[in-house]
């Protein structure tokens, strides 16, 4: 019997780190499990010929020479469950997606499909077979031999650098720093290690390193054999990527749009370490990895690192970075006061600080938040600060919440402070009581808001009463102060207040709440609530969409309860689901809530300000906070997510053991509305070292993505309780698709240096690829019902007339957008790609199967035409001709939804806008038809409801026409690039295609 190769040890006794590598790996052979249409997989022992003319796989009931596929004819290999024999079969649940892989080869495409026991062997097998498939019309060589490699000579250069004395050997210690500097991150034990190995290996042990030694120790140690296999993919020429090569990768796989050959060579020159490569536009292995390591392929979407909301909407249309407590170090109880809190929050973008001001001993108000604080700080020291960095990190309005616990007398002092200090700064116009909102942050820009209590408008004394919430009373209990301010027979407290700190506030009054309706009745855009994290919750379980209402128009700000006497923090998602604004958290606190926080705060240039999702601001709008499915008129998204590999992975704090290893997993985690939380985890990646691989795909339906928040955490499995390693968290709309490196951090969010996760992201439609039935063969061949949104009854006759005209035109724009994605979707499993592809790669693939054949069937697309025919010259296999008629089916569905999405939209835009006609009435209208109590609540929510679906189903059209045209653009571009098209002259303008549809108003 043959000798195989262990599996399970592979990953770290051989390096599949080159072409040579796979073509070894393969000539050596191993065992595959071959899968059958009839759902049965038999273990046969694969094995590349000596003369790599063609792949043997034993025992087999056919004849040898039947038992084989020759290379030259390959037409493609597949990665993944990307054939009908491995997508629809009974045992896919068996393996994993990364453990497949297929051949398709011969005149009729046929596919031989195959599971192996590891990722890593998969990789072996496709890049081997791809390498020998590009060269199979030549006599194939054995790679590596002949004239030296980009990189072997780049290598050799920087040895021949760093050979001072010209002798032709070096000293391990500089061979080693050499190394560690071209790869900073890794080990000098790992390095040092691998000289042993081999200069033991060719039994030359010593102090110094011959220049082949150098190389080889360079080329096992720096080369990552997914980045590699990744290069393999997308080159031409298999050792390096070319300029059409990188632009194809970048264009295809990283979706950026408008690259040219000249950015390309930019990029060349910028990562490119040898002068060869740069000079002839080449990126072998170690620019490309430089490349994906870069900022410029950051997995957060560098337009995020400036300011790009719009910042012209009312303030309470935002969320606003807030801190409670900010001048404690530690916890509530035992903390330290310190300065240095307010610096570190406002350097964090924070733009809420409390302020709790108490009678100083010196006749000066401090702020002191413990009761064991043996230091307190000044009142005037903390304002002079504030005044120095208010607006270092953002130009957008600070508001500072002023919690009132010293005397009148104080109080004049700090008054008399904040105007001295802040000068212009201090916002204290009136105001505008014919206005309905708040100005907006742009407005408010280099502005600071005082947020307290104000005098009754009638008192003309120096001072007056005002009332009291329970936020710093706590902290009174804590000072044995709490009598003096309690009111005889209960009720609200009081409290004295002196005119000058009552002037001062403005746009942020604060004022108790009583209930939703008093507040709709009676309460000011200028005026705000505070509420208890405990009252919040309640409100935010009991009644969301009121509490959604409400902070349309209101500013609300939640602080922590008094119980967290740790200083521990509570879930900003809870509220923010609610349209809370300011969600005060304790910033000296690190773990997930922080985490949650700082990353939701990074998406507008981290300005401290993030415009909420659109559903929670508009006037009339239905949305439901705990919604356990889609909300109406939001497109649910799919994020598939590929956890690939580790980079220099920390030892979790405190693991003092000197050999310890860790066997990490990652945990992908998404946080936002109730129905979005979900988690998922890879498997624990065993003995493997500082670099683990994980190979593994997740997948989460996210059905708000505006207040999505994607959070991974790197976990050692231990036995006795899994440590925390490093974290990133990111929201939803930042994420880049294609190939990332993810930028580790640890537990209080600093950059842990060269820790990376590596990541491949796509987003599609929820109906593009979503798990809707189970693969099996019953959920194949049993058609999904479609689902149409529909509006609902208010029960007033003439509202309802209305929203009945827009019966037909909802189901129609359904259809129109479905028909397209479930076209999209067959052409694309029939191109042998995921629904995340896009249609350049649908157009490239179906190029390759033709380039790959000697006798290739001729197959053109007709530019001429603006939707152009995919058409057959002469007979055809059946593969192909089923993937023609995908295409075609997909031209005419996307045809008739480009040529009648306009005027479908028009008819759901005339039925909202005559819905919204009623709005202003809407009032009148019920009392007069008699509704009240839940009746009324009921007409108002189906209402809300109506207007939401049509507003929602008509942006959903615009996106699907933009898409289509989109997809044009790809077909004509993609036609001409590879070869097929034909009477194509200039692809159109993108611009020229995607006429958009008209913007539907807020």
């Amino acid at each position: 019997k043959k000798k195989t190769v262990s599996f399970s040890t592979m990953p770290n006794d051989r390096k599949i780190n080159s072409t040579a590598a796979c073509i070894s790996f393969m000539l050596e052979g191993c065992e595959l499990k071959k899968v059958r249409s009839n759902s049965r997989m038999y273990s046969r022992f694969f094995v590349l010929d000596a003369d790599m003319r063609s792949v043997r796989w034993e025992p087999s009931k056919k004849e040898s020479e039947k038992a084989k596929i020759e290379i030259k004819s390959v037409k493609e290999v597949r990665v993944g469950k990307k054939t009908p024999v491995l997508r629809s079969n009974g045992l896919s649940d068996q393996f994993p997606d990364e453990c497949a892989f297929s051949i398709i080869y011969g005149d009729n495409y046929e596919s031989l499909d195959l599971v192996a026991s590891s990722a890593d062997v998969v990789s072996a097998w496709v890049m081997g077979l791809r390498y020998l498939v590009s060269y199979g019309k030549h006599t194939p060589e054995a790679p590596g031999t002949g004239h030296p490699s980009l990189r072997t000579s780049w290598i050799s250069s920087v040895f021949d650098l760093a050979d001072l004395e010209k002798s032709g050997r070096i000293p391990v210690s500089r061979a080693v720093q050499l190394i560690k500097a071209l790869n900073p991150g890794m080990k000098t034990s790992t390095i040092e290690l691998k000289f042993k190995e081999l200069q033991k290996a060719s039994e030359r042990p010593g102090t110094e390193v011959a220049c082949n030694l150098f190389v080889e120790a360079y080329c096992e140690l720096c080369t990552r054999p997914e980045i590699f296999f990744l290069l393999v993919q997308f080159s031409s020429n298999k050792e390096y990527l070319g300029l059409k090569d990188l632009l194809m990768f970048l264009e295809v796989e990283q979706g950026m749009e408008g690259v040219t050959e000249e950015k390309c060579l930019e990029i060349v020159g910028k990562y490119e370490p040898s002068k060869e490569g740069r000079e002839k536009g080449y990126l072998a292995i170690d620019g490309f990895t430089r490349y994906l390591l870069s900022a410029d392929c950051s997995i957060f979407d560098p337009q995020h690192r400036k300011v790009c909301q719009d910042m012209a909407q009312p303030l309470s249309h935002y969320y606003i970075s807030s801190a409670h407590s900010a001048c404690l170090l530690e916890d509530n109880f035992w903390g330290r006061s310190d300065i240095s809190g307010y610096i570190s929050a406002l350097g964090l973008g924070c733009r809420s600080i409390e302020l709790v001001l108490w009678d100083g001993p010196e006749g000066e108000p401090v702020i002191y938040t413990s009761p064991s604080a043996a230091s307190y700080v000044p009142f005037r020291a903390v304002v002079g600060l504030i005044d120095q960095h208010a607006f270092a990190t953002s130009a957008y309005p600070l508001i500072l919440c002023l919690v009132v616990r010293c005397s009148a007398a104080q109080q004049r002092l700090a008054a008399q402070c904040l105007r001295k200090t802040l000068g212009e700064k201090l916002y204290l116009e009136p105001p505008n009581p014919a206005a309905s909102y708040l100005p907006s942050p742009e407005q408010l820009k280099g502005r600071i808001l005082i947020k307290g209590k104000k005098l009754p408008p009638g008192c003309e004394d120096s001072e007056g009463e005002v009332s009291d919430e329970e936020e710093g009373w706590e902290l009174a209990r804590r000072l044995g102060q709490e009598d003096q301010e309690a009111p005889e027979g209960g009720g609200p407290r009081r409290v004295r207040l002196s005119r000058e700190l009552s002037e001062l506030v403005s746009l942020c009054q604060a004022v108790p709440f009583q209930d939703f309706e008093s507040s709709r009745r009676r309460q000011r855009y200028w005026e705000m609530c505070s509420f208890s994290e405990v009252e919040a919750g309640r409100f935010a379980n009991e009644c969301p969409a009121e509490l959604v209402s409400y902070n349309k128009r209101f500013l609300s700000r939640v602080y922590p309860s008094p119980m967290r006497i740790d200083a521990s923090n509570m879930n900003p998602q809870d509220f923010w689901k609610c349209g809370c604004q300011m969600v005060a958290m304790n910033y000296q606190t690190p773990g997930l809530m922080m985490d949650l926080n700082t990353g939701w705060f990074r998406q507008n240039g981290a300005c401290g300000y993030v415009l909420r999702p659109a559903i929670m601001r508009e006037e009339v709008s239905y949305f439901s906070a705990n919604a356990k499915d889609s909300l109406p008129g939001v497109p649910a998204q799919l994020l598939h997510l590929k956890v690939i590999s580790g980079q220099n992975l920390p030892k979790p704090k405190g693991s003092g053991a000197k050999g310890e290893v860790v066997e990490p997993y990652v945990c992908a985690e998404i946080h936002g509305i109730p129905a979005d939380c979900a988690e998922h985890r890879t498997k624990t990646a065993l003995q493997s070292g500082d670099n683990p691989v994980f190979d593994e795909s997740l997948e989460f339906q996210i059905n708000l993505p505006e207040l999505a928040v994607l959070r991974f955490v790197v976990l050692d499995d231990d036995y006795i309780g899994d440590e925390f390693i490093a974290q990133y968290t990111i929201p939803f709309e930042c994420l880049q698709p294609g190939y990332r490196h993810v930028p580790l951090q640890s537990l209080a969010g600093e950059p842990l240096p060269h820790a990376t996760l590596f990541v491949h992201v796509a987003i599609t439609d929820r109906r593009g690829g979503g798990k809707g039935h189970r693969r099996g063969l019953a959920g194949r061949r049993g058609r999904r019902v479609r689902e149409y949104t529909s509006t609902k009854a208010t029960g007033i006759k003439a509202i309802d007339e209305v929203f009945r005209t827009a019966t037909q035109p909802l189901r129609e724009a359904t259809d129109l957008r479905e028909n397209v994605q479930n076209a999209l979707v067959s052409f694309k499993e029939l191109c042998g790609l995921t629904p995340a592809a896009n249609m350049k790669q649908c157009i490239l693939t179906v190029a390759a199967w033709l380039l790959h054949s000697d006798s290739a069937p001729s197959v053109t697309l007709n530019l001429a035409e603006q939707y152009p025919p995919m058409e057959a010259q002469g007979p055809i296999p059946e593969l192909l001709r089923k993937v023609l008629t995908a295409y075609e089916t997909m031209i005419q569905t996307s045809r008739t939804l480009i040529e009648s999405a306009d005027a479908v939209y028009g008819k759901l835009i005339q039925a909202q806008q005559a819905g919204m006609d009623f709005h202003k009435e809407l009032h009148r209208i019920e009392a007069k038809e008699g509704l009240r109590g839940r009746k009324l609540q009921k007409a108002l929510e189906s209402f809300a409801w109506n207007i939401t679906v049509l507003k929602g189903q008509a942006d959903l059209l615009k996106h699907a026409k933009a898409e289509a045209l989109d997809n044009l653009w790809q077909i004509h571009n993609a036609g001409q690039s590879c070869g097929i098209g034909r009477n194509g002259s200039a692809s159109p303008e993108p611009s020229r295609l995607r006429t958009p549809l008209e913007p539907i108003p807020e």
